[in-house]
């Protein structure tokens, strides 16, 4: 039996060169191919596939809130996040989402449809190069403190926002503040946590929130 796979991506060529690598697997079925966050919301949930390629830099919606939305109503789903973009806040909020996997674009020709196959099989399969900053994020022995305690709840409720993968503007529009005032924010989040990233504060905020 083939497996159905969906893809969100908003780049018309890239989307079809997609598509006919998809095509050409007997292995994997070709459910739909969407050009936005908004369309792919509204139309793979009654299409139930079990994989989906998925861009990060959507129109409006960005490809991370829109995994994290379709894991909710999928939460079988398998992503791999297809992108240009390779710095590791993005890597790491894409996996927080829900993502499974992680490829840059410029691999996706080489290893798009063995990287479908990884995820199939239990794998979390991610482009060579960035997957050490990952392993390094997941694996550090730092000890869980109770820094985020110290945190006002302003600043507790920017950090969730940044956790579900939302760009500093993105936050600002959402809290109805200038885009100043929140890296103000962001900069006394980092020094309430002794973080000097994003990504770091994420981590360390993750470690020590309840579930």
């Amino acid at each position: 039996m083939r497996s159905g796979v969906v893809i969100v991506e908003d780049d018309r060529a890239v989307r079809e060169n997609l598509a006919a690598l998809i095509t050409m697997d007997e292995r994997l079925r070709l459910l739909g191919a969407f050009g936005s966050a908004e369309i792919a919301l509204r139309e793979i949930p009654a299409l139930q596939p079990a994989l989906a390629v998925m861009d990060i830099n959507l129109p409006r919606m960005n490809g991370i809130e829109c995994v994290a939305r379709l894991k909710l109503q999928l939460p079988s789903l398998l992503v791999l996040m297809l992108t240009v973009y390779e710095d590791d806040d993005s890597v790491f909020r894409a996996l927080k989402a829900g993502a499974s996997g992680y490829l840059v674009k410029r691999d996706a020709a080489e290893k798009l449809l063995q990287a479908l196959q990884e995820l199939q099989h239990g794998g979390s399969p991610m482009s060579a190069h960035i997957a050490r900053p990952v392993v390094h994020f997941f694996h550090r022995s730092e000890a869980p403190v109770a820094d985020s305690e110290r945190l006002s709840p302003r600043e507790s409720e920017i950090l969730d926002l940044l956790v579900k993968g939302l760009i500093l503007k993105e936050v600002a529009d959402q809290l109805g503040i200038s885009l100043e005032t929140v890296r103000t924010h962001v900069n006394h989040i980092y020094q309430k946590l002794h973080v000097r990233s994003r990504t770091e504060a994420i981590v360390k905020y993750l470690r020590q929130r309840p579930e």
